[in-house]
């Protein structure tokens, strides 16, 4: 992309009500490119999610919006403005880490008051807003201890208190949660989704777990290799994935080798079936993504295919099942158990079925 091909994308973003806007933003490092013309607009209030594997360039790209890395192309308007070589103290931006970098020599209050003293904001002032902000993570009467006295779960909370307490218009958030426990991480996700709503501000965080993204997100942005692969609300995400990858990472799939047949109908498994899918040809090869919560088992004598239970798991919610079919071991979640050598009938109605374009041909 050439100077006058990135202006020309400028200034139509700044003809939109976008808080934050990346525009064919690229980072290089040693000659390797690690983000590949990132394209994403981020609004006011909003939640998003940057989700992806290790490596896929997701905190770079996190790093690049709160200043600690310049791209090495494109451009990063915040309200318009060009921010690219902005300092990050001078963004209207806080960044919440994982290792949470708290100063332990002070206490809790002094830990949260940092930034406002720096300011040199009235004593009154900062007292009023520390206790404000030891309100809204729930730990009201812990500003004389000691941080290195709090559990993790607290340490987090203080981080993210010591980054509210500046207001600032975002929050970054940089696999906050990862330190903590399964419980307590389950627990962070709903305080935190309730916090970003109670105070309206944009939160930008990520991670690599689908269930955190798809448990708080108003968006997800799925990244692979630098690139980004799909931008949508949890439910687009995961219902409608764009690709091979995204189905995989996104929850549990089975994706099989099919031939569409012609519109609305596609065979797999050695059996045809009808779907809602369009546009893919007529005898084309596709990938089918069937999620295992979508696979009903019935009588083997109605089973649009049948099969052999080879194993049976309990997770909890669900039954976890590989029903072997002989032309595919299909993986399906239900809450009733069929036991382990039992024939039964699998049924997948049209709804269910998800065409995408074959691995290979992906660009």
């Amino acid at each position: 992309m050439n100077q006058e091909q990135l202006n020309e994308r400028v200034a139509k973003a700044r003809q939109k009500d976008h808080l934050i806007d990346l525009i064919g933003i690229g980072k290089e490092y040693d000659g390797v490119k690690v983000l590949k013309d990132i394209d994403l607009y981020i609004r006011k209030k909003e939640f998003v999610t940057l989700l992806g594997p290790s490596g896929c360039g997701k905190t770079t790209t996190l790093r690049i919006i709160g200043g600690f890395e310049t791209p090495s192309e494109g451009a990063l308007l915040f309200e318009g403005q060009e921010i690219s070589d902005l300092p990050p103290y001078k963004r209207r931006v806080n960044t919440v880490f994982q290792k949470y970098a708290l100063f332990p020599h002070l206490n809790v209050y002094d830990n949260i008051a940092f930034g406002l003293k720096l300011k040199k904001m009235p004593k009154r002032m900062i007292d009023e807003k520390v206790e404000q902000m030891l309100e809204l993570v729930n730990l009201k009467g812990y500003g004389k201890r000691h941080v290195e006295a709090l559990s993790g779960g607290q340490q987090q909370r203080v981080a993210i208190a010591r980054s509210l307490v500046n207001e600032p218009e975002v929050l970054l958030l940089d696999e906050p949660l990862g330190a903590l426990d399964l419980k307590l991480r389950k627990d962070m996700q709903l305080e935190l989704k309730s916090m970003q709503q109670r105070l309206g501000i944009t939160f930008i965080y990520v991670t690599h777990d689908q269930e955190e993204a798809l448990t708080m997100s108003d968006t997800i942005v799925v990244m692979k290799d630098g690139a980004i692969q799909q931008i949508g609300d949890p439910k687009t995400i995961y219902d409608e994935p764009a690709n091979a990858f995204v189905a995989d990472f996104i929850g549990e799939s089975n994706i099989l080798r099919g031939t569409m047949v012609k519109d609305e109908l596609v065979s797999f498994a050695g059996e045809t079936f009808p779907c809602v899918d369009s546009g893919f040809g007529e005898n084309a090869p596709v990938d089918v993504v069937l999620r295992p919560e979508d696979i009903m088992l019935v009588g083997e004598d109605v089973g649009q295919l049948v099969g052999t239970v080879k194993s049976v798991l309990f997770k909890g919610v669900h039954y976890e099942m590989m029903i072997d079919t002989g032309e595919y071991t299909f993986k399906v979640h239900s809450t009733t158990m069929q036991p382990q050598g039992s024939r039964v009938g699998v049924n997948i109605v049209p709804f269910n079925i998800h065409i995408m374009k074959p691995m290979q041909e992906e660009n």
